[in-house]
């Protein structure tokens, strides 16, 4: 069996207009102390893919404009909404007391698997993302609604946070359809 790959011109995607006024997923990203400019950048990259309402870059993680943040990106920064947060923590509380739901992507005692988390309708969700080494504070996780940890079962005890992130985006993004 033998496929053409689809030329760009040919994928039908939305130029940032019409990203913007589209309907977006009810979900937000809050990035906690992320230090590699790759791995914002994929994120953004990520969250344009699957119509995520906003990203919160908090604490030491840099905002755009930046080269190394464009060259994964790839003009995602355009497009996806993006606001600069100094403190996770107090920025999920301000979230918290406008109805959002929030869970920290991370590894803790009695975390949720990813396979089991439901979304309900009308909700509108955020999901922190640490630092590459750290993770989420835990102060930041004390804060959140609840804990989702993605199930793993190699010998590595953690994923880049731009491959979690995707891993998360996705399977929300279906969860999300399927309501």
């Amino acid at each position: 069996m033998s496929m053409r790959k689809l030329k760009n011109s040919e994928l039908d995607r939305k130029s940032v207009e019409d990203f913007k006024v589209s309907s977006k997923t009810p979900l937000v990203l809050i990035l906690d102390d992320v230090r590699s400019l790759n791995n914002i950048g994929s994120v953004f990259r990520t969250a344009d893919a699957f119509l995520i309402e906003k990203i919160y870059l908090c604490g030491i993680t840099a905002t755009p404009p930046h080269k190394d943040i464009h060259k994964t990106a790839l003009g995602a920064t355009e497009s996806v909404d993006w606001e600069y947060q100094k403190e996770a923590s107090e920025l999920v509380k301000q979230l918290q007391s406008e109805g959002v739901i929030i869970h920290a992507i991370e590894q803790a005692e009695g975390a949720l698997s990813l396979e089991n988390f439901k979304i309900q309708q009308n909700k509108k969700y955020a999901f922190v993302l640490g630092n590459e080494v750290k993770g989420v504070s835990q102060l930041t996780v004390d804060q959140c609604d609840d804990v989702i940890e993605i199930p793993q079962e190699g010998t590595k005890h953690s994923l880049n946070i731009s491959v979690a992130a995707g891993i998360v985006l996705w399977d929300f993004y279906q969860k999300f359809k399927t309501l």
